[in-house]
């Protein structure tokens, strides 16, 4: 017997991790009447794993969150308990913010975000399928025998479908420890016609910090002056805890390779593919045979918490064997484990399957974000969530879809590496993804995104006012050092040499003066007669930056306008691959599969050639068929 929940909602999102955070605030800020079924509303924004957010690549992606409006870097802000500025000693491209965070710190923020909003509903439920009318999402069914209705529907399973945990020989069916899988919502998606793959991914055991040798190891303190992630905030005044580093040994790895019979990894009871990035530290020692050490970073849990969260040996090895192998290391020859180290394997969705705008291409106005579209990690998860949650409000509102380009943001290249190529591992956000890393820095995320988050609804009056402020300074300050001359004379020259440049012969801006390697913006004060004490050091950073990679970025921005005719140059849904005189067998299949709705999305799905780019080109063009993208996606 099934019961009809009377109050209709516009829309419904499943889970309550980090995906289904942003997918909810940002559903419920845009206007929305948004309901939150979740398991267990008591792990609303749980870090199931480990306690940090961001790092290289990863800190882009948090950035760009909040540049859009986003909560994930304000709450990163709120319960950090250590920050760390990463890659300071390289190119401004992989500079990046990682934070350690107290982990019931960063829950209960997240919780209170999601109870605080006036369009938001919470219930506690299990999400068993999906109501489906003439190929359109109606709502979702409970395992309580509940109907719930929406007009869109946002799914953020993380790794409970069909969720197995391992530890040793020991299977539970279990989505994270403590918590019971999900299998009927599984079952719904290979019964509406979805490609299911498994994957898998791992933890590490917890520890008791009361039971380590902290004075043996090497302690790993934060930045003395921290930034926040946040562009909203404009400091961290908060007590900071240390890391601290130590490392697998010799016995270590002989405990492992003499275990490895016992890991359910090798013994073949574990099916799905696992991380290359993050790998167990079985995999380590059978893939990297001649490391003679791997490097273990020890980290907090929290600021009330003695549980320590060794990053760097996650292990499905049985939990004796585990307290064998932490044993041999450095400082934790006497350690308790808390809480054991386990592998999960869990269902995941082709993600090629979905719109750029996350949107399922087999049921209209269901959309999939987070580890269910293959990805990994915290960051790309939220991510995912909010191109879903803003794309599920616009739909309902009846306006044009929200899809980012590769061109102008970490976010777009995440989204379009998902849809167009697929996964066949848990997929993890790289600087290296990024063709024009240059012009997608950390710094500068507002610049680029925050007239789009304010556009759409989602970003806050006040964010908006001070992003706008902001950019009004840089802006201004730029014209400034490009307006104000330096003279050659000898007073000059000597400040120059004493800097490590070259003298000048002939009157040069403070801005070509920045662009020199060995120019600060405060050493400008020794050419200047006013020096401008009202600039803040985020609009400082954003300029030096701008200025010394000036001429990379010119360079990065020309390649982006030749690529925008065929990001551009759009493809109709209905359009038909078959019969065209040029295309292989192959590539109309991949074609077909994939539906790119543009020629430069065609031209990164795998195996699609150039040559089969320019016939497709040609016969769009000679049959009337390409239309320009305007007024198809919201952009800058």
């Amino acid at each position: 017997m099934s019961i009809s929940y009377p109050k209709n909602h516009d829309v419904i999102v499943i889970g309550a991790g980090h995906a289904g955070c942003e997918a909810a605030l940002a559903s419920a800020r845009m206007g929305c009447r948004t309901l939150v079924l979740t398991a267990n509303i008591d792990t609303i924004g749980l870090m199931s794993c480990n306690p940090s957010i961001g790092g290289v690549g990863k800190g882009h992606l948090v950035k760009e969150i909040d540049a859009l409006g986003g909560e994930m870097g304000k709450a990163a802000d709120h319960a950090a308990i250590q920050f760390r500025r990463l890659n300071t000693r390289k190119g401004a491209a992989v500079q990046a913010t990682r934070i350690q965070a107290d982990r019931q710190s960063y829950r209960s923020y997240m919780k209170k975000a999601l109870e605080s909003e006036k369009n938001i509903d919470i219930k506690q439920r299990m999400v068993e399928g999906f109501l489906v009318e003439g190929g359109r999402i109606a709502g979702v069914k409970t395992n309580l025998g509940e109907h719930f209705f929406a007009d869109a529907v946002v799914v953020t399973p993380g790794t409970f479908p069909n969720g197995l945990i391992h530890i040793g020989a020991t299977k539970i069916s279990s989505g994270r420890a403590g918590e019971g899988a999900a299998t009927g919502i599984s079952e719904s998606f290979g019964s509406i016609g979805f490609n299911v793959g498994r994957l898998k991914t791992g933890t590490p055991p917890r520890l008791d910090g009361r039971t380590i040798k902290w004075e043996m190891l090497e302690p790993q303190p934060g930045d003395k002056n921290p930034k926040p992630f946040s562009f909203s905030n404009d400091i961290i005044d908060r007590e900071q805890l240390p890391c601290y580093i130590t490392y697998t040994n010799e016995r270590t790895h002989d405990v492992i390779k003499n275990n490895l019979h016992k890991s359910p990894l090798y013994s073949g009871e574990i099916k799905g593919v696992g991380p290359r990035y993050c790998p167990s530290i079985e995999d380590k020692i059978v893939k990297f045979p001649d490391k003679d050490r791997h490097q273990v970073f020890l980290e907090p849990e929290g600021l009330n918490t003695y549980e320590i969260y060794p990053n760097g040996i996650s292990t499905s090895l049985p939990l004796e064997v585990q307290y064998e192998l932490v044993r041999t290391i450095d400082g934790l020859d006497e350690v308790e484990i808390m809480r054991p180290g386990y592998a999960v394997e869990y269902d995941y969705v082709d993600p090629t399957q979905l719109r750029p705008t996350l949107e399922t291409k087999l049921i209209d106005n269901l959309y999939f974000a987070g580890q269910i579209n293959g990805t990994t990690g915290y960051e790309e998860a939220a991510s995912q969530g909010l191109v879903a949650g803003i794309n599920a409000a616009l739909r309902v509102k009846g306006e044009d879809p929200f899809i980012l380009k590769r061109s102008e943001a970490y976010i777009g290249i995440m989204v379009d590496d998902l849809v167009t190529k697929g996964v066949d591992e848990p997929y993890r956000m790289f600087t290296s993804r990024a063709e024009y890393r240059l012009v997608l820095r950390e710094d500068n995320a507002d610049i680029r995104l925050g007239e789009l988050g304010y556009k759409i609804g989602l970003l806050k009056e006040e964010d908006y006012a001070k992003f706008a402020i902001r950019k009004k300074a840089v802006a201004q300050e730029f014209l400034r050092l490009e307006t104000i001359k330096v003279v050659p004379n000898a007073h000059f020259n000597e400040i120059l040499i004493r800097l490590g440049a070259s003298p000048i012969k002939k009157p040069h801006s403070l801005k070509e003066l920045l662009r020199r390697p060995e120019i600060s913006y405060r050493d400008l004060e020794f050419f200047e007669l006013t020096v401008q004490d009202s600039i803040t050091e985020d609009v400082i950073s954003q300029i030096e930056m701008d200025i010394k990679y000036e001429g990379y970025i010119k360079r990065q921005m020309e390649q982006i306008g030749k690529f925008a005719k065929l990001e551009d140059f759009a493809i109709p849904d209905s359009f038909s691959y078959d019969n065209i005189p040029g295309l292989s067998t192959e590539i109309v299949q991949k074609l077909t599969k994939v539906r790119p709705n543009s020629l430069g999305q065609a031209t990164r799905i795998s195996g699609v050639t150039p040559a089969a780019i320019s016939v497709l080109m040609v016969y769009l063009k000679r049959d009337g068929n390409q239309k320009q993208a305007q007024g198809h996606s919201i952009s800058s």
